[in-house]
């Protein structure tokens, strides 16, 4: 049986969960979450890598078992999350590195991909946006228009994501077999994102989501000139990212591997885990071999 290791780190002051798993001189794997879950999204999947890989899935702040700082005391941006991480993967001494990203968990990595190239060693993005190809406009134009212009008006419509009918929705829609989704996830993540005062934090980071656009000409230009292995397993339902989001990596990486899942939807992992796990173990033990697997 593999063991999960389930730990703590203090990191400019705020007390950072993560799950850690495999041998230490292992290459190490990162996995980012996205909104409005935690390293929990993983628990399935660490075990599964852990025999060839360290696998390292933090929490981030104001999500799962972190600290969730009051948001006039933390500031919730993306720039402020990837910080943490930064900090917490160099406490850890895991200087290069594998990554997995999906929903918020891509707009970290790719930061962490500008900040520090050279650690990069591949991408696993599962539904982890990079294009303004991915957006389906239902779900984001209320977004851009409360980042546009923050208020009465524009705020119901996107603090209606933190209810527990949306949180819902985020992980059944476009599901072929809803029976496969433990509703343990969706009530978890609600009330995680609905502890006292994290209704502001929250917000705080859908405001801020509209500076990831900004940030893909430099994401594109990386994409280019590192030719980074990437691998995008996409859940071909969803109707937040869609599949275009997918195949547009081809475009500055035309040797992505992109799978589009028929039948998933955004989370993935809780529907399709060994289609994901399997590709993963083929990409990252060629990128790690130069060999295929």
């Amino acid at each position: 049986m593999v063991e999960v290791r389930h730990r703590c780190a203090t990191v400019r002051g705020h007390r950072v969960f993560y799950r850690e798993a495999g041998a230490r001189e292992a290459p190490a794997l990162v996995l980012l979450h996205g909104f409005p879950s935690s390293s929990r999204m993983f628990r399935r999947l660490v075990p599964a890598l852990a025999d060839r890989f360290r696998v390292i899935a933090p929490d981030h702040l104001g999500f799962g078992n972190s600290d969730t700082p009051p948001a006039e005391a933390f500031p919730y941006t993306f720039d402020s999350l990837t910080d943490v991480t930064e900090e917490l993967l160099a406490q850890l001494d895991a200087t290069r590195y594998a990554l997995y990203v999906q929903d918020y968990g891509a707009p970290i990595g790719w930061r962490l991909a500008l900040r520090s190239p050279e650690a990069v060693t591949a991408i696993v993005t599962q539904n982890g946006n990079a294009y303004e190809d991915g957006f389906v406009p239902e779900f984001w134009d209320p977004v851009w228009a409360y980042s546009d212009n923050p208020g009465p008006e524009t705020e119901p419509p996107v603090r209606a994501a933190l209810s527990l009918d949306a949180i819902r929705w985020q992980y059944l829609h476009g599901v072929d077999r809803t029976e496969l989704v433990d509703p343990d996830t969706w009530a978890a993540d609600h009330r995680e994102v609905n502890r006292p005062g994290n209704d502001l934090a929250q917000l705080s980071l859908l405001r801020d989501y509209a500076s990831n656009r900004s940030l893909y000409p430099r994401l594109h230009a990386y994409f280019r000139e590192r030719q980074v292995p990437l691998l995008a397993v996409w859940g071909a339902n969803d109707e937040i990212f869609g599949p275009d989001g997918a195949r547009a990596f081809a475009r500055d990486l035309p040797d992505a591997e992109i799978h589009l899942v028929a039948g998933g939807g955004h989370f993935l992992l809780e529907s399709h885990l060994d289609t994901v796990a399997g590709y993963m173990r083929g990409f990252l033990t060629a990128t790690a071999t130069g060999s295929s697997a």
